[in-house]
């Protein structure tokens, strides 16, 4: 052992190790930690160890590894135990156990629970390393695939959505499954979080591409205007029908008609959309043949459909059919890592459609952009970039170009200033208070719906309602 710990030390410090895999060991013997990171290391692996569970996901939280060795028989929380806690957390991370109690019933769980492979002990050297390489591989080969998809389709598939974020490489996961089907796609979100670059997506990369997008906002037309153009009408259907027009389903023939803001579309409108929905048919206003079209629809809605159907003003049987595929859009608030590709990308764009050299922000004035809101989502960044551009009279943006409502201070900095003698949990909890009315005031004080959305037990929200001394109201949606 003596010689194997010299070599070891040497391995260390020897050069042409800098990128080895890190491989995670956890378990309570001390021989079993001394053996593996003896036997890891002089293969060129970077080892580290924990002692039992706990410390062993602190390790996991504290850095990235390629694989994890994980001991059946740990003291507290077991190996088994432990495992579909370490597989939710860390999906792509390869785990294999080991124990010196392997059963057919123990390897079913193990693998059930997410484990790559299991080793008995004792364990034979090569066979050991044989499966360490092979996991390792594969779940490099996995996370280049990911990451190699993913970056394709921010380049091309969804180039004029901006996002790293976990939310909306899901989205673009999404997006990129549903898009080749025929199915219809509710597109879900605030006002400004770009529901229609989502439908745009969906089109672009669908069987229908070569065929007509049409856009139609719903919320912004009477009703009977609104029944004109999307089912067209004949001459003399009414007194300034001069002439006989297409509608706008017939003008999508092939291709894919966005219906936005449909919550807000009237009841009489919403029974003549189902009909389309079921039949693909449709009748002109003042005609007497049906004509019958092949749509996508794609609908989006910054209304909570759910509510408008218990208050009746939507109707049960269209939201089902619409609801067949929902794409939740997250608000710019909730992403915020996604702020400087956003601003970076408008900055770029500005500044070539206003013929000025490519403007630069100032790091407080990104810091600034992070730190809002945003309660009018990527619409009102735009808005804000597109402002700073236009008035500038250099390269560099600052503060002083932004905002008033933007460039103001940051949480922390007027928490410390508003409350200069709070103690630490005097500030945490003023910042759990306010995050929390944000979220009743944004689930319209659905308690359920809030603590949902936080992950928590409904009965530890309201402990820490009670706690807090906030004051439950009802508030209508704006």
């Amino acid at each position: 052992m003596h010689d194997a710990l010299s070599a070891l030390t040497n391995l260390r410090s020897a050069p042409g190790n800098a990128n080895p895999a890190r491989i995670l060991v956890i378990d309570d013997e001390a021989g079993i930690r001394e053996s593996l990171e003896v036997l890891l290391t002089l293969e060129g692996y970077a080892v580290d160890m924990a002692i039992d569970g706990e410390k062993g996901l602190n390790k996991l939280e504290q850095n990235s590894y390629d694989l994890l060795l994980l001991d059946l028989a740990l003291p507290g929380q077991t190996g088994m135990e432990l495992l579909p806690q370490i597989h939710d957390r860390y999906p792509e991370l390869p785990v294999v156990m080991i124990t010196a109690y392997g059963t057919v019933d123990n390897v079913v769980e193990a693998i059930r629970s997410g484990a790559e492979n299991f080793v008995q002990k004792p364990w034979d050297n090569e066979k050991l390393l044989a499966d360490i390489r092979s996991a390792i591989a594969r779940h490099k080969a996995e996370s280049e695939n990911i990451q190699l998809k993913r970056a394709l389709k921010q380049r091309y598939n969804f180039e004029n959505i901006v996002g790293k974020s976990e939310v909306m490489l899901r989205i673009f996961d999404l997006v990129a499954q549903v898009a080749p089907s025929r199915s219809t796609v509710l597109i879900l979100g605030e006002s400004g979080t770009g529901k229609e670059l989502i439908a745009k997506a969906l089109h672009a990369n669908s069987p229908r591409k070569d065929k007509p997008f049409v856009p139609v906002n719903s919320g912004s037309m009477p009703s009977d205007l609104l029944e004109s153009s999307l089912f067209g009408h004949v001459k003399g259907s009414f007194t300034s029908a001069i002439a006989s027009k297409k509608g706008l389903f017939e003008v999508a023939n092939g291709g894919t008609l966005f219906l936005d803001e449909i919550g807000n579309m009237g009841l009489d409108t919403q029974a003549k959309i189902l009909r389309v929905l079921q039949d693909r048919r449709f009748m002109q206003v003042g005609g007497t043949h049906e004509i019958q079209v092949d749509v996508r629809i794609v609908a989006a809605t910054n209304v909570d459909l759910r509510q408008a159907v218990r208050e009746g003003r939507f109707r049960e049987d269209l939201f089902y059919r619409l609801n067949v595929i929902s794409i939740d859009l997250p608000p710019l608030r909730s992403r915020r890592e996604d702020i400087p590709l956003l601003v970076n990308r408008f900055l770029e764009h500005f500044s070539v459609e206003n013929g000025l050299e490519p403007r630069r922000i100032t790091h407080d004035a990104m810091r600034a952009l992070i730190d809002y809101d945003w309660p009018g989502n990527v619409r009102e960044l735009e808005n804000v970039i597109e402002r700073s551009v236009v008035l500038s009279n250099n390269a560099l943006i600052d503060t002083g170009l932004l905002p008033a409502n933007v460039s103001g201070r940051s949480l922390p900095q007027a928490l410390l200033e508003d409350n200069p003698n709070a103690s630490l949990f005097d500030i945490i909890e003023i910042i759990e208070r306010r995050i929390i009315l944000e979220k009743l005031e944004r689930s319209n004080w659905n308690q359920t719906e809030a603590a949902e959305q936080f992950r928590i037990p409904l009965s530890t929200l309201n402990q820490k309602i009670k706690r807090l001394n906030i004051e439950i109201r009802k508030k209508g949606r704006d």
